[in-house]
């Protein structure tokens, strides 16, 4: 990975890089199919303990299928902290990461899945899991798996993100 030109803006901090990565609404991921690149934006949460970000998803579609020829994707997490007028300025905290997607068919993977990405997303993650998380649904949903290998993130100089 290339080093970041603007030093003064890099994220070393891999305990930030987390913090963004649980913080982020989204991410995106790049995949390539055919020396075209592929774009999608998802919902995801991020298993420290693993070190993945988990998406729910179809389990047909485009992006299933580049996923089956090549798994190996580019992403980004970025916290957007708005645009600051008429100074020509934005302040934002993303990470980068690579990494390869494992479709999951373990319905134990992906209950615990469905957990973290509850847990990161809904104030009442309980009551959601409780309603949401049933044999029904675990057969019906497809998981995605990304196993990060590498991250770096980047900042604006103002923002200061909490861990």
């Amino acid at each position: 990975m290339r080093d970041i030109r603007r030093k003064e803006k890099a994220i070393t901090d891999r305990n930030e890089m987390i913090s963004l990565l649980k913080a982020a609404k989204y991410v995106t991921i790049a995949m390539c199919d055919k020396n075209m690149p592929y774009l999608v934006t998802l919902s995801h949460g991020y298993d420290q303990e693993r070190n993945c970000i988990y998406f729910h998803c179809a389990q047909e579609g485009k992006k299933i299928d580049i996923l089956q020829k090549n798994n190996r994707i580019w992403g980004q997490a970025l916290v957007d902290y708005g645009y600051i007028q008429g100074a020509c300025d934005h302040f934002y905290a993303t990470v980068q990461f690579s990494g390869e997607v494992e479709i999951i068919t373990d319905v134990d993977e992906k209950r615990l899945a469905l957990m973290v990405m509850i847990s990161q997303l809904e104030e009442e993650p309980a009551k959601v899991a409780e309603k949401q998380i049933t044999k029904k649904s675990l057969a019906r949903v497809g998981i995605g798996r990304i196993s990060i290998h590498e991250m770096s993130g980047k900042k604006s100089k103002e923002v200061i993100i909490s861990v």
